[in-house]
């Protein structure tokens, strides 16, 4: 029997990324068309992380979270396509079962890593605009230090943790992973490992790292939109809308992003 669960831990030893694999003939197009996302989104927030650091003009709560989001997109760009585009290019879809599970990690990092610097850039949002008078006193640079390092240091621990779990399942049945790089259920439906208590972890860190954060951004959100409604002139509501349109619109784009993939009801392919 030890034998035999030996051999089932060790006979799967890679998976098969199967994302795009029913587009075969746009494969070439959509590797130029996500390299160029790429070279885009890492020369971008490279720019942005750069500029924030050597212009003293910047040096304010706002683009002091903006330069921690600009870093953790360019981290979490290269942790997915660079293995995608070599799989549209080459057509091998093979990843080893410890890369999977890097993968896994560093994705898993910054996911929870970016829904907690939403919410603390949300705040410093509704700092600066329901309440101004306050703003410099509370939004300060030790406050602004520990909301980021307290992001960072979530992220690590929503890596972490499921990662030891993770990383003590063995892969003895399929090994195709239904989409273009290693996503936790797909890799725990392959198990052949009791899951309970990683599925248990994963659900329990994915409810405590999004409701939360999420009805946080949400209700600051409420209180902007609240707030500039009643400034009385149109340039006024257009300055201080104008401050934090861009950061709605990656909120929206990214719980967006969760919702569809997550909360809906799911189909036989990707």
């Amino acid at each position: 029997m030890a034998h035999t669960e030996g051999e089932n831990q060790t006979s799967i030893t890679e998976f098969i990324l199967l994302g795009f694999r029913n587009l075969p003939e746009l494969h070439i197009l959509l590797f130029l068309l996500f390299l160029v996302i790429c070279i885009v989104t890492m020369a971008g927030n490279i720019f942005i992380v750069a500029l924030v650091v050597a212009d003293q003009h910047l040096h304010t709560p706002m683009y002091f979270f903006l330069g921690n989001l600009s870093c953790l997109e360019t981290c979490y760009t290269s942790t997915i396509l660079p293995r995608m585009l070599a799989s549209l290019l080459t057509g091998d879809r093979t990843i080893s079962v410890s890369g999977c599970m890097t993968q896994f990690y560093f994705v898993s990092f910054f996911v929870a890593t970016e829904c907690s610097l939403l919410a603390a850039m949300s705040y410093d949002r509704y700092l600066a605009i329901c309440k101004p008078l306050y703003y410099a006193a509370l939004m300060n640079g030790s406050l602004c230090l520990q909301l980021a390092a307290g992001s960072w240091i979530c992220g690590l621990l929503a890596g972490t943790t499921p990662m030891s779990f993770m990383s003590q399942l063995s892969f003895c049945g399929p090994n195709k992973i239904e989409h273009f790089f290693c996503e936790s259920t797909k890799i725990i439906t392959l198990s052949c490992s009791d899951t309970y208590q990683l599925e248990l972890v994963v659900t329990i860190l994915a409810t405590l790292f999004t409701l939360p954060l999420f009805a946080l951004t949400l209700a600051s959100y409420v209180c902007i939109i609240s707030t500039i409604l009643r400034i009385p002139s149109t340039t006024g509501r257009q300055k201080a809308f104008s401050t934090c349109s861009s950061h709605l619109i990656v909120v929206t784009i990214f719980y967006g992003t969760l919702i569809i993939v997550y909360l809906l009801p799911k189909t036989n392919t990707l």
